[in-house]
C-alpha cells in the first residue's frame, strides 16, 4: 500500500496513503480497507475479508484480477456500443430545438395560432422550454439512481423492481449470479462455515434484492436446512440452478459446481450486455427514425394545407 501510494495510479495515491497509514498503526487489512469503503465495491470487501481470516489472501486476489478484467470488458464493451446511440440522440435534442425554434419563424395566418408545432412549442422560448424539459428529466433519473444507490439495502425494493424490467432485468441478474457463484467458490474453498459464506456471498453481488435475502438464508442454514433448500427459500434463484446445487451437494462437490457455474453466468453476463446495449441502441434510431417520419408528415400536411387555401 505504501508502495502504490508513492508511485501508483495517480488517482490511487492518496488512498493507498490512507489505507498504509492504519495498517502502520496496527489496523488489520480488512479495518484499513473498511475506513475507506465508499472507495471499494462490496465484492472487493467481501473478498479480502475471506482472504485474510482464511490466510488465502493472495489466492483471492488472483481471483479478484480475473473477475475484474471481466468487468473491464463489459464496462468497455458496453461504453463502445452505446456510443454512437448517444451521440445520435444528443443531436437528435438539439436537432428537435432545432427545428421548434425555425417552426416560430414561420409567419402564422392573422389572428390564428401558429400553424406548425412540436407538441404546442415554437420559436425561441419552445426550443429552450423543450431542452429543459429534456435536461431536468435526465437529472432527476440520474439523481433518482444516485439516491437508491446509496441506500445499501433498503435498495431491495428498487434493485427488485429493475431485475423485472426485460432485458435489462437479465443482464442484471447474470452480473449478479457470476458475483455470487465466484464469492461461494471463495469462500466454501477457504473453509469458512457455510453460515458465513452465503452470508457474504449474497452481499457480494453488489444487489440489494439479493443482499436483504442473506439474514434469512444464515438463520435457515444454521437450523439444519440444507443449501439447496437454505438458497431455494430465498426466492433468487431458478430451478435449474437449484438442481445443480442439489447434485453437487450430494457428491460434495459445491465448489467445483460454483467454479462452473461461475464461467457460465460471466459467458452469460457477457451476452446479455451484447444484447442489452443492441436493444438501447436499437431504441435510440428508432426513437430518431421516429421523429424525423413524423416531422415529414406534419411539414407536408402543412403545405398540402397551404397549397389547398
Amino acid at each position: 500500500m505504501q508502495q502504490q501510494g508513492e508511485r501508483g495510479r495517480r488517482s490511487l495515491r492518496a488512498l493507498a496513503a490512507r489505507v498504509a497509514a492504519r495498517l502502520r498503526n496496527g489496523s488489520s487489512f480488512i479495518d484499513a480497507l473498511d475506513s475507506e469503503q465508499h472507495a471499494f465495491p462490496p465484492l472487493f470487501l467481501s473478498m479480502c475479508r475471506v482472504g485474510e481470516s482464511t490466510g488465502h489472501l493472495a489466492e483471492v486476489f488472483s481471483e479478484l484480477e480475473k473477475y475484474c478484467q471481466l468487468e473491464l470488458q463489459l464496462r468497455r464493451q458496453f461504453r463502445s456500443q452505446t456510443f454512437l446511440p448517444i451521440v445520435q440522440f444528443v443531436a437528435a435534442v438539439f436537432i428537435i430545438a432545432g427545428v421548434i425554434f425555425i417552426l416560430g419563424l414561420i409567419p402564422p395566418p392573422p389572428g390564428k395560432p401558429p400553424m406548425l408545432t412540436f407538441f404546442g412549442l415554437s420559436g425561441g422560448p419552445g426550443a429552450l422550454t423543450f431542452l429543459s424539459t429534456v435536461v431536468g428529466t435526465l437529472l432527476t433519473a440520474a439523481t433518482f439512481y444516485y439516491i437508491i444507490s446509496s441506500l445499501g439495502r433498503q435498495a431491495a425494493w428498487a434493485h427488485r423492481l429493475l431485475l423485472r424490467v426485460p432485458i435489462v432485468g437479465t443482464c442484471v441478474y447474470a452480473i449478479a449470479m457470476a458475483r455470487f457463484t465466484l464469492s461461494l467458490r471463495l469462500t466454501l474453498d477457504s473453509g469458512l462455515p457455510i453460515a458465513q459464506s452465503l452470508e457474504l456471498s449474497l452481499e457480494a453481488t453488489g444487489n440489494a434484492h439479493f443482499a436483504s435475502r442473506a439474514d434469512e438464508a444464515v438463520v435457515a442454514v444454521k437450523s439444519g436446512k440444507s443449501l439447496r433448500r437454505t438458497i431455494k427459500a430465498t426466492e433468487l434463484f431458478a430451478d435449474d440452478f437449484l438442481e445443480i446445487v442439489a447434485s453437487a451437494e450430494e457428491a460434495g462437490r459445491v465448489p467445483e459446481m460454483m467454479q462452473h457455474q461461475m464461467k457460465y453466468w460471466q459467458e452469460e453476463a457477457t451476452r446479455r450486455m451484447t444484447t442489452l446495449t443492441g436493444a438501447a441502441g436499437g431504441a435510440v434510431w428508432l426513437g430518431v427514425a421516429g421523429f424525423i417520419i413524423w416531422a415529414i408528415f406534419r411539414l407536408a400536411s402543412v403545405y398540402l394545407a397551404a397549397l389547398g387555401g
